[in-house]
């Protein structure tokens, strides 16, 4: 175990303002009544209208401080932690440094990535910064445009996203606090990278061959069923290796957090780790899948529901393109 005096000070949400229903989306996929909340369990999710990844990242990060009861000036680094880029220069956490209206403060921002885990691994990394001293206090944020990027061909990977940003304050525990990273980890297996990708907008594919390269290579691609083969092989070894490492059981745990990819993978996730129906933090239903702001944002969720109380033990828990898997354990 590799723990950390680490401690969750506030979050934050944002949701766009175009509110999409499954209803709509039968329609957007031209699908018959019903198919899309079958096929998803996603009855509600929200696309952007004019706003940007930035500006909604600056929201939710102001929230998060609100919350916090601190102000921008008592943060020290900026980071984002999204699957999807505003831009591809400069980095997005700058941009939202600036859609805060920080641009002067020569606070550091930088980008960690890891797609669907981006939050969980930012947290891992970030979490050793904090417990050394580098940092007093950082700012987390997640905020991703799904919407954009759908490949509309590909009907049930298209119903299962929306677009939303969630941030976290995170600070040193104080003496005597219970907060803490107990354990961390994450495997790769890129035997599936091409599995779920965007092959498109990098220098494989650049921008300026855009008319001479198929429109799909800068779609979101995903073959799901092959992902969720390799996840469910994968999954609960890796699980079993951190409850080992950390000497927590599955029972311990107040609550699970999962990165809210799909149903099938929310029943993957109870099945294969026996976890109880009270355990999981479900807000696919609500929230649709929003890549890296997943995670933080049913974390978000479950200290607004008062699900979670100070030093209760909770996973956070996820698989992303790569085909990564990762998770971090905290005693919140």
């Amino acid at each position: 175990m590799q723990q950390r005096n680490v401690s969750v000070l506030g979050t934050g949400k944002y949701l766009p303002k175009k509110r999409v229903t499954d209803s709509d989306m039968d329609v957007l996929l031209g699908v018959k009544k019903g198919w899309v909340l079958k096929k998803s369990d996603v009855s509600v999710r929200y696309f952007v209208e004019d706003e940007t990844a930035s500006e909604m990242g600056a929201r939710a990060a102001y929230e998060a401080l609100d919350a916090a009861g601190l102000t921008f000036a008592d943060i020290d680094c900026l980071v984002c932690t999204s699957g999807t880029m505003e831009q591809p220069i400069p980095c997005t956490a700058a941009l939202i440094q600036k859609a805060m209206g920080q641009e002067a403060s020569g606070v550091p921002a930088f980008d960690i990535n890891s797609t669907c885990l981006s939050f969980v691994a930012g947290l891992d990394v970030m979490s050793y910064m904090l417990d050394a001293g580098r940092y007093r206090r950082i700012l987390l944020i997640s905020t991703e445009i799904a919407s954009i990027g759908l490949n509309w061909s590909q009907k049930e990977s298209a119903a299962l996203f929306g677009d939303g940003a969630a941030a976290v304050v995170l600070g040193r525990t104080e003496p005597g606090g219970k907060s803490r990273i107990v354990h961390a980890a994450m495997q790769t297996f890129s035997e599936g990278a091409h599995l779920s990708e965007i092959r498109g907008g990098g220098t494989k594919r650049h921008a300026q061959n855009y008319s001479s390269v198929s429109m799909d290579h800068y779609l979101f691609d995903m073959n799901g069923s092959e992902i969720f083969r390799l996840a469910s092989r994968k999954l609960p070894d890796f699980v079993e290796q951190m409850l080992q490492a950390s000497g927590t059981h599955i029972e311990d745990f107040k609550l699970v957090i999962p990165h809210q990819g799909s149903a099938m993978a929310m029943r993957l996730i109870r099945k294969k780790l026996g976890i109880a129906e009270h355990q999981l933090m479900y807000i696919t239903p609500d929230h649709g899948n929003t890549i890296a702001a997943s995670i933080p944002m049913g974390l978000h969720e479950a200290i607004r529901l008062e699900k979670i109380e100070r030093g209760d033990r909770i996973l956070l828990l996820g698989t992303s393109a790569g085909v990564s898997l990762g998770g971090v354990i905290l005693d919140y």
